[in-house]
């Protein structure tokens, strides 16, 4: 029968036909969750103009460049499941711009957004990244990078960049560390299990833990849940719908979606799923 259909169905028809089943499932079982009351706090207000400004910035180009040996040295594999090189570089970018002293990351696994977070931090007087993902990335045991084609560990990687004492690796969920987390933190990275039930659950606890003017920054977020890549048709529905509901509920935000970036991402592109989660700046 699947043999069948994939000859009378065309590519594209059966792709659309998964990603709608996908965005139905989750639609479902985020609907299940009662409403959670959360305030926007401490969240900083960003725009296309702030971004441009750091994404433009000739300062921050040049400590990039400035940096090009050490980043080499990292040889972090692309397209094995860390976020691409041109994400990696905008990761840095904002790190940098922010001028964010304090981070925490939801989701570790490789240590490559990680790596560059540290990158950016290295001139920070007493810099902090805590960075959190339910498997024990840096286990000596099972070496879970080399399954993913790296050859250091997510430890290893900061290694030497900023003093390891600034690099705290968690092994727990993304909800049971935020919601026990005494921390605040200048940026938020959200990059974790990202179904629409998490996801949803995340940001009211994120939104606890942020610095005044702190930003949290979303991966794999696609507008309307469209695809973004020409040659690749798949979405990741939960941020999208975790977002949407919570400005639906009446949480002063919105996101920004980075779009294109000035440099390449990922199929021969410069498109990102990187967003911006910013308090609605009052006109």
């Amino acid at each position: 029968m699947r043999s069948l259909l994939r000859k009378v169905v065309p590519k594209e028809t059966r792709q659309w036909i998964r990603r709608q089943r996908r965005i139905g499932r989750e639609t479902k079982a985020l609907a299940k969750l009662e409403v959670i009351d959360c305030s926007v706090g401490d969240l900083g207000v960003m725009d296309q103009n702030k971004l441009n400004e750091i994404f433009l910035s000739k300062d921050i180009d040049q400590s990039w460049q400035d940096l090009e040996d050490q980043r080499n040295d990292l040889n972090i594999p692309d397209l094995t499941g860390g976020v691409n090189p041109g994400d990696q570089r905008a990761v840095y970018y904002l790190a940098k711009g922010l001028k964010a002293g304090s981070v925490l990351e939801i989701g570790t696994l490789i240590g490559s957004s990680t790596a560059y977070l540290a990158l950016a931090m290295k001139d920070v007087d007493h810099p902090k990244i805590v960075t959190v993902d339910i498997d024990d990335v840096n286990d000596q045991v099972t070496k879970p990078w080399l399954a993913r084609k790296s050859s250091k560990s997510p430890r290893e990687l900061v290694s030497g960049i900023i003093p390891e004492s600034a690099v705290e690796f968690v092994v727990d969920s993304s909800i049971d560390f935020m919601s026990n987390c005494d921390k605040k933190f200048d940026l938020i990275f959200l990059d974790g299990d990202h179904t629409a039930v998490n996801v949803y659950r995340e940001i009211p606890l994120a939104l606890k833990l942020l610095n005044p003017g702190g930003v949290i920054l979303l991966h794999d977020f696609f507008p309307g849940n469209n695809p973004l890549w020409p040659l690749s048709k798949k979405v990741c529905p939960g941020p999208f719908l975790a977002t949407n509901r919570l400005e639906n509920e009446g949480l002063i935000v919105e996101v920004l979606p980075l779009g294109s970036l000035p440099w390449e991402t990922k199929y021969a592109t410069n498109i990102t799923s990187l967003a911006i989660l910013s308090a609605k700046n009052p006109k």
